[in-house]
């Protein structure tokens, strides 16, 4: 799994998992889209099936959609066929809402074994990890502590890992208008995972 991309460029991957979610993904792309940036979205097919019009803006406004399974399960406890389930479902509703293949997926809780990155290349997916982990944002930790975990793990090439949705994400949104701030003074560009990965050395 990919948790950095080296390279020398100022680019950063921003990428939220969970959604797409009618409230907090919206915000999100705001933020982006203030700072002339995009991100990358790991959406649960049946989230896309609820919002269906929130995952076609997210595509409509340049961002990136990652494979996050259908359900949200363990796929290291299933099996082969019901993990590839999983992903199968969630690959056609992102191509129902973008037109395009799926580059990228990340597993659940990182639940991953040899045979789950088999199968994600099977795909043609690139299974995508994360330099902060231990922000651990999706239980609203607070704003601060979000950040300070996440500062220290900057640099050209880091994939951010943040939640759009299950519950109250107003404290990710408020950390992530801080970090972009931040981060486009110091200069970096903020780019989807697929790009940096194409940036990479």
């Amino acid at each position: 799994m990919r948790h950095t991309v080296p390279g020398k460029e100022k680019a950063v991957a921003f990428t939220f998992d969970d959604g797409p979610n009618a409230v907090y993904t919206p915000q999100i792309m705001e933020i982006f889209g203030k700072a002339g940036g995009k991100a990358t979205f790991f959406m649960i097919g049946s989230k896309i099936e609820e919002n269906e019009e929130t995952a076609r803006a997210v595509h409509a406004q340049g961002h990136e959609i990652g494979n996050h399974t259908y359900s949200h399960p363990r796929l290291t406890e299933q099996t082969l066929e019901e993990a590839r389930e999983e992903l199968s479902r969630t690959d056609e509703r992102i191509r129902e809402v973008t037109g395009l293949p799926v580059r990228t997926f990340r597993p659940p809780y990182f639940a991953c074994d040899d045979r789950i990155l088999r199968l994600a290349s099977e795909f043609g997916y690139v299974s995508i990890g994360a330099c902060n982990p231990d922000t651990r944002d999706w239980e609203q930790p607070g704003v601060d502590y979000i950040l300070e975990r996440t500062r220290p793990t900057v640099g050209p090439g880091a994939i951010f890992l943040f939640h759009d949705g299950n519950g109250d994400r107003s404290q990710t949104v408020e950390a992530v208008r801080i970090l972009v701030e931040e981060l486009s003074a110091e200069g970096y560009r903020f780019v989807t995972v697929s790009e940096l990965l194409a940036m990479a050395d």
